[in-house]
């Protein structure tokens, strides 16, 4: 289907795409820090209460990204970006909702995790939907340099996001931000309007489970770095309030600019000497700036470790993302993008909830010790993952 695009326009769109989605997370991102502050500090209910919030979407994704891969496989990519936009902003009118004054505590919060769990659903499908879409547009020998520039519409929105969700928090209020978190997928609608659909790809279909048997080594090695992902945009504020450090905003900030940096000096690297080898690169130092957060004496060395992290995350998911679609026919790629993304969804989903137990106990600097031990063991499948594949090739 790309050879309908001069490379000029494959690239225009699939630029034009990675800005939409940057906007679609931009209200993700705003909510990721904002949502845990506001239960613990406007609730008042506790750590685990907060992390729950958080993870709840992320754990909705991991039950709907069947059902968003098989969307665009049958549908297209463009038809299942729309609804997962159109997701969003129920998403935030419900989350919305839950902020009113007039709700109990209890109610309030059970409202919120409705909001949170359709968000889910809207992510899962608009971002399936993005990849296969620009996929399409570009072809298999493109999924790297689209994976990447996925990722960095993804967590450039984060960079943006956290501080700029806290501000809006502190000025006009949980109500406040959920409006804004509202208009960005409704401008995200109205820019994906205008570009030219990819027609589905006609061919045999297998199940979803039958796809994750093939592709399960690189959704572990991407699920293992999301837990330290997922940590830092969860607790990383909370930290730094309880030590009473500075800058308390600036971790998703200083992780996103070392995540975007990477993928704009190192996006070409999967597509060139294979996924495993960067991955394996990769996870080594994430764990090195998870491990650091840790063991942080001040704001500045928790800082670099946030940065650390941004720059170890960044490739992991190209890498072994575009390994696991050229384990596919292109028929099946929205499935096998569906599958792959829910490991990474297991693990943001899992580790808000858990990790905000263990914080209760043993405070928040032990969730980075979670988040480095779960990096090297990502970084062993990808060794195991990189192994496997030269015994066996030709």
């Amino acid at each position: 289907m790309s050879a309908t695009y001069n490379p000029k326009q494959s690239i225009r769109y699939v630029l034009v795409l990675t800005g939409t989605l940057f906007l679609s997370y931009l209200a993700i991102g705003m909510a990721l820090p904002s949502v845990s502050v506001y239960v613990v500090g406007g609730l008042h209910l506790s750590n685990a209460f907060g992390g729950l919030a958080v993870g709840i979407a992320f754990l909705s994704t991991i039950v709907t990204r069947g059902y968003a891969g098989m969307t665009a496989d049958r549908l297209g990519g463009k038809v299942c970006f729309r609804r997962g936009l159109i997701f969003y902003v129920v998403a935030g009118l419900i989350c919305l909702i839950s902020g009113l004054p007039q709700l109990p505590l209890a109610g309030g919060y059970a409202v919120l995790i409705v909001g949170r769990l359709l968000l889910g659903l809207g992510e899962s499908l608009a971002m399936v939907g993005m990849v296969n879409w620009a996929i399409g547009i570009t072809g298999h020998i493109g999924s790297g340099r689209v994976m990447s520039l996925v990722g960095m519409g993804i967590y450039g929105a984060f960079a943006v996001g956290g501080p700029v969700g806290l501000a809006l928090l502190d000025k006009v209020g949980f109500a406040g931000l959920m409006v804004v978190c509202i208009a960005l997928p409704l401008l995200g609608l109205l820019v994906i309007h205008w570009l030219p659909a990819v027609a589905p790809i006609p061919g045999q279909r297998e199940s979803f489970w039958r796809i994750i048997g093939r592709i399960w080594r690189a959704g572990a090695a991407v699920g293992l770095q999301g837990v330290g992902f997922a940590a830092l945009g969860a607790f990383f504020s909370l930290y730094f309030i309880s030590r009473g450090w500075p800058n308390a905003s600036l971790g998703l900030t200083f992780f996103g600019v070392g995540f975007v940096l990477v993928r704009l000096l190192c996006g070409h690297l999967p597509d060139r000497i294979g996924g495993t080898p960067v991955a394996m690169v990769s996870l080594a130092v994430e764990a090195c700036g998870q491990y650091l957060l840790w063991l942080a004496p001040g704001p500045v060395p928790a800082l670099i470790g946030a940065l650390l992290t941004g720059l170890g995350c960044s490739m992991v998911f190209p890498a072994m993302g575009s390994e696991a679609v050229k384990q596919v026919p292109p028929q099946l790629r929205g499935t096998a993008v569906g599958g792959f993304v829910a490991f990474q969804d297991l693990a943001y989903g899992a580790t808000g909830p858990v990790v905000g137990i263990l914080a209760d106990k043993a405070g928040y600097a032990s969730v980075f010790l979670i988040g480095g031990l779960a990096a090297t063991l990502g970084l062993w499948m990808a060794i195991r993952a990189h192994q496997l594949a030269r015994s066996t090739a030709p």
